[in-house]
């Protein structure tokens, strides 16, 4: 039988750190209380494109796996927040990489689309389809955030990384997963002025209005990535007590520590981000799966649970079997461009541009087809 081990892995976070008490100098708020709510204490804002990101991530993970950009065979982009709908950014990493043996493509599931791309990758390695994949994860939400909006614009922050894929006779990578989706609370985490719906309705570029129902995803969330947990471990016959580590989805240390709890996984062998990143989407679990990594918490033969969580509402978890090698075979020059902005002043850049405009004005009331709504020439399900 074929699997898909993770031979590779690579992380690239912009240098700006932008602190609690940064956020404070705009918004009605306190380290105190972001840090009480949430376990942030601070988080990076970019200078550079999503797609520069992901490239400089992915050239270290294929350093890291020893293999050349010309031997993949696909790459797949996890993100909601594309530089492009149309090229696919995907295919921007692969002309960035040299990578011009590989297909290409976007996945978008939200915070969880590193996982679903890890999902997908996997299982074109253990059909044949290919061999090496490259599967990334990467957030640039800056440019997106309501910053007037103190409930998610104390959350989120920007970075990239990436895993190598290669095919194994062994019993290794993603050895089980659950995927699933909460559509009938998809509203509770809506970022309006983002899509087709807001088309020629006067929105601008990071014209946004999050729509964010903070204690129903609480709740979504943590029943979700724990029932997610027990049906990824059911499926493999793997026992909760065999777990070395748990690589969560890092939205929040409360959710964390709840999810921990329910799926019965001390908090000793969970490996935390959030008070130093934040809540990067899609950019969470492989952040923080190389950095434990770089830690030393990841050992050989070690047995790995990553749940996730994100818009949709979609959740999954995946139980990944880590080979025998936990340090690189090499390491990439591949550098981001000097930033001479603090991330306050990258961030003061964006609210300016934004500027003062109402909702209304900036045509976000509703998108253009509203949920109850059934867009023309299509016709209902009701059954």
């Amino acid at each position: 039988m074929t699997y898909a081990a993770i031979t590779g892995w690579g992380k690239c976070l912009p240098p700006a750190v932008l602190s609690n008490a940064d956020l404070a100098t705009f918004l009605d708020t306190s380290d105190d209380w972001i840090r009480t709510r949430t376990g942030m204490r601070e988080r990076r804002i970019s200078h550079v494109p999503a797609i520069d990101m992901a490239a400089v991530a992915s050239a270290r993970a294929l350093a890291c796996a020893g293999l050349a950009a010309q031997d993949l065979d696909l790459i797949v982009y996890g993100s909601c927040s594309s530089d492009e709908q149309v090229p696919n950014s995907a295919s921007g990493v692969q002309v960035r990489l040299g990578a011009h043996n590989a297909g290409a493509m976007d996945i978008n599931t939200a915070c969880t689309s590193f996982l679903y791309g890890l999902s997908a990758a996997s299982a074109m390695v253990r059909a044949g389809v290919v061999r090496n994949a490259l599967v990334i994860g990467v957030e640039l939400i800056s440019p997106y955030m309501d910053w007037d909006n103190r409930n998610v614009s104390v959350l989120f922050g920007d970075g990239a990384a990436a895993v190598v894929l290669q095919s194994s006779e062994d019993e290794l990578g993603v050895l089980g997963e659950h995927l699933g989706c909460i559509a009938e609370a998809r509203q509770t985490l809506r970022v309006r002025g983002m899509g087709c719906s807001y088309a020629n309705q006067g929105v601008q570029y990071g014209d946004t209005l999050w729509d964010f129902d903070g204690q129903e995803i609480f709740r979504r969330a943590v029943k979700g990535m724990a029932q997610a947990s027990e049906k990824a471990l059911a499926r493999c016959g793997i026992a909760t007590e065999a777990i070395d580590l748990m690589v969560p989805h890092q939205a929040n240390l409360r959710i964390i520590e709840s999810v921990a709890k329910y799926a019965g996984v001390p908090m000793d062998k969970v490996f935390l981000t959030v008070e130093r990143y934040g809540n990067m989407s899609a950019a969470t679990v492989p952040v923080a799966l190389v950095e434990a990594l770089e830690a030393g918490r990841v050992t050989p033969g070690a047995t790995i649970l990553m749940p996730g969580f994100g818009g949709g509402l979609t959740v999954c978890s995946h139980v990944v079997r880590w080979g025998d090698r936990v340090t690189p075979l090499g390491t990439s020059a591949a550098e981001l461009p000097p930033n001479e902005r603090t991330a306050l002043e990258l961030v003061n850049a964006i609210r300016a541009q934004r500027g003062t405009r109402g909702a209304s004005e900036r045509g976000l009331m509703a998108p253009r087809f509203a949920e109850a709504e059934t867009p023309p020439g299509f016709t209902a399900n009701r059954g």
